[in-house]
């Protein structure tokens, strides 16, 4: 139980180091296609101008249930626009804590998971279902998105990647704190001899 609780918080230290590397450095812009100044200006005046009312949420554009929707949609150009009324600064760090509190969360769900299906496993085999889990997890979360939504797939590749490593790394490291089973050494048996009983009197012996 104290094995699984330290690995679960050192597993949840590592998620969020993972995730500050792949989404809050540099590295993060690769997932995005930019657009120019302008373009940006025009596009937030729009937003503004055309969702504010509605407020925070999760658009599809343009909304597709009713018929003239329907045609703009299939026409195209379409975006899922995922929108915030109000800004903040790109530097801004007020989610530190609330996402370091989800990383530790997550992490120990992470343990609690890995030990209920690892019990009496070597760390060989539970590597083997952190590996494989964080694979089925990550592929069928991001590259089924851009399969079912139509979106571009940069963002998706580069999600899949770095969340794949993140988990996996993670999980792994989990892993290591949790009880386990030990290699069992196999045992030198030493061959025998195989004992002859010695010929009888007369046997083997021409008459």
């Amino acid at each position: 139980m104290v094995r699984t609780v330290i690995g679960g918080l050192v597993g949840g230290l590592i998620l969020f180091v993972m995730g500050y590397i792949f989404w809050a450095t540099p590295l993060g812009d690769l997932a995005y296609t930019h657009a120019g100044d302008p373009q940006n200006a025009a596009i937030q005046q729009s937003l503004a101008a055309n969702l504010t009312q509605s407020g925070t949420g999760t658009y599809i554009v343009p909304a597709h249930q009713s018929a003239e929707g329907a045609v703009l949609y299939a026409k195209g150009p379409i975006a899922t626009i995922f929108f915030n009324t109000a800004g903040f600064s790109p530097d801004d760090m007020s989610m530190i804590l609330p996402g370091f509190i989800m990383a530790l969360v997550a992490g120990m769900l992470f343990a609690f998971g890995l030990a209920a299906a690892g019990a009496g496993r070597t760390f060989a085999e539970t590597a083997r279902i952190v590996i494989l889990v964080s694979l089925a997890y990550t592929f069928w979360e991001f590259l089924a998105s851009p399969v079912f939504n139509h979106f571009g797939w940069g963002y998706w590749i580069y999600g899949f990647i770095a969340e794949s490593i993140a988990w996996i790394v993670t999980g792994l490291s989990i892993a290591w704190f949790l009880p386990r089973a030990r290699v069992a050494t196999p045992a030198i048996v030493e061959p025998v001899a195989a004992e002859v009983d010695p010929p009888r009197y007369g046997e083997g012996e021409h008459a």
